[in-house]
């Protein structure tokens, strides 16, 4: 039995054989519903209510209108929830997606976003299959935070022409926010800023303070009834389908396809990396919970190649959602599934009422959305933490706003491993160490750390400066690691050593480096003055 209940043999973590049926649902998953369903249906409808707003927001915002939004909710919520990862994971529309697409629809008009959408969910199956969900872990925490709190100003900058009533478009945030604001100073409209901060205000404050109470429907509720009843003259979201839409394949661009192939990379590498950074984060609210990585993909996969069949957006797991889920009592992934039957139900019922919402009040909750995503504390500890982590995070949130998602992580990781290399570079060390034997022209020397090709060097550097000496003993104990660049290194410092006439003896070589000593041949130049450990090699010195 898996760790997930599927059919195949696949660790928790991702290792073990992987095969398709593993990614599967199974009987664990049959029986973690049965668990406490009514519990699951009630943390279900809690997460509804707080999704409804947040997903035709998000539909008004990635540019493909509420419905959009609704739709997504819906179906990649279910789809999510069946296939995925994580017991308590809830999918749908997020901020962060919105953030990808708006360009796309810029360019490419509602077509390109499905069309990229369905590419999406393509490659996100494929880097299920290959294994890839693991990698996830090794994203470090300053690029994870400078990454949410661009996207948090890049969500803000989307919401201030719906916040001021000025219908200005375009792909860049920056410049779209300062031409909308050109024009509200021109031409004023007061309801609209009026209802979108508002709305805000009352977010903030309530869920501050009453965290359970349901403040962005009341709030968007409460907005719309004001809108009614006093004739305000503010933008709507509008008519909004009844039910689903027929399934179709009609929005295909086979066309563009090489074009958005880029595009589809980027969304399924920022589908990939907040579902799993959500998951982990809901792991981390339930003591015992671990969703697999792999799987998690798989179904966020299936998800995104569906969706656009409905005409729904690319979707990713809502890290808020999700929270409120956990904290709803949420026991199995019932709840999730439950939350997107809610919402379908509100498109039966409801649609006539939701029409009428002000649009300039849902930009209020994604202004509230993208305040409560920045944690100001963890912000400040990794700033101080130490200047690498600091100049990682500013670097990357500075380009999630001037550039790109993807290009933002991708550079944010580069510089990230740059640093972390040079620290680790930095620990190889070469210390002359006393040996306690009466051998004179004798000197033992012990590296330490990785050698490695950022660390090499360090040793060649250490070696070469030795003089007075006839013998010289290498106790290679305490090498961490040993790479090809490492390998070659103590191989040109050793000759280096024969060429000045002092004979070379090693010891202590781990089982494990022993593959790239002998492929570079270091083992084949000492021949016998490779020992197992140095009282062997001093043995061998005196005695020769």
């Amino acid at each position: 039995m898996s760790a997930d209940g599927g059919g195949g043999r696949v660790n928790a973590d991702g290792g073990g054989r992987l095969s398709l049926v593993g990614l599967l649902p199974g009987r664990a998953d049959l029986a973690a519903v049965r668990r406490n369903p009514r519990a699951d249906l009630l943390a279900g409808l809690t997460v509804a209510v707080v999704a409804l707003p947040l997903a035709l927001g998000f539909g008004v915002a990635s540019g493909l209108g509420a419905a959009a939004g609704l739709v997504t909710a819906i179906v990649a919520g279910a789809l999510a929830a069946v296939f995925g990862g994580s017991n308590l994971q809830v999918s749908g529309p997020t901020g962060a997606m919105t953030v990808v697409l708006v360009p796309i629809v810029a360019q490419y008009g509602p077509g390109g976003v499905l069309t990229v959408g369905l590419l999406a969910g393509l490659i996100l199956v494929g880097l299920a299959v290959a294994r890839a969900g693991r990698y996830a872990r090794f994203v470090p925490a300053p690029v994870v935070e400078g990454f949410t709190a661009g996207i948090a100003i890049v969500i803000l900058l989307q919401q201030v022409p719906s916040a001021l009533g000025v219908p200005t478009h375009g792909e860049r945030v920056l410049p779209v926010a300062v031409r909308a604001v050109a024009a509200f100073a021109a031409h004023p409209h007061w309801p609209s800023v009026g209802f979108s901060i508002g709305v805000a205000a009352v977010l903030l404050v309530v869920l501050r303070w009453r965290p359970q109470v349901p403040a962005a429907l009341l709030a968007v509720g409460t907005a719309t009834v004001c809108a009614e009843v006093w004739g305000v003259d503010v933008a709507r979201i509008g008519a909004l389908p009844a039910t689903l839409p027929q399934p179709s394949l009609g929005f295909l661009r086979l066309d563009a396809v090489g074009t958005l192939l880029t595009s589809a990379v980027a969304v399924a590498a920022l589908a990939a990396l907040e579902s799993l950074l959500s998951a982990t984060v809901a792991d981390g609210m339930r003591r015992g919970e671990r969703h697999h990585p792999d799987r998690e993909l798989f179904g966020q996969g299936i998800a995104n190649i569906v969706t656009p069949l409905f005409g729904g957006v690319p979707a990713t797991a809502a890290i808020a959602r999700t929270a409120v889920n956990v904290r709803a009592g949420a026991v199995s992934r019932l709840a999730a599934l439950s939350h997107a039957l809610v919402l379908a139900v509100v498109m039966l019922a409801a649609a006539p009422l939701v029409a009428g919402i002000p649009i300039a009040a849902l930009a209020g909750v994604l202004l509230a959305t993208a305040v409560r995503m920045v944690h100001l504390g963890t912000l400040r500890a990794l700033a101080r933490a130490s200047r690498s982590d600091a100049l990682v995070l500013v670097l990357t949130a500075g380009a999630t706003v001037l550039l790109d998602l993807v290009v933002a992580v991708l550079l944010g990781l580069i510089v990230a491993g740059g640093l972390a290399l040079r620290k680790v570079a930095g620990s190889m060390r070469v210390d002359h160490v006393p040996h306690g034997e009466h051998l004179p022209h004798f000197a033992v020397y012990r590296p330490t750390g990785p050698l490695f090709f950022a660390a090499a060097h360090h040793l060649r550097q250490a070696l070469a400066h030795i003089d007075g000496v006839d013998v010289v003993l290498l106790r290679l104990s305490r090498v961490t690691a040993i790479d090809a660049s490492g390998a070659l290194a103590l191989r040109e410092a050793v000759e280096d050593l024969h060429d000045r006439n002092i004979t070379v003896h090693v010891s202590g070589i781990r089982p494990e480096h022993r593959r790239a000593l002998a492929a570079l041949g270091v083992l084949a130049l000492l021949r016998e003055r490779v020992h197992s450990d140095a009282p062997t090699a001093i043995a061998a010195v005196k005695s020769g």
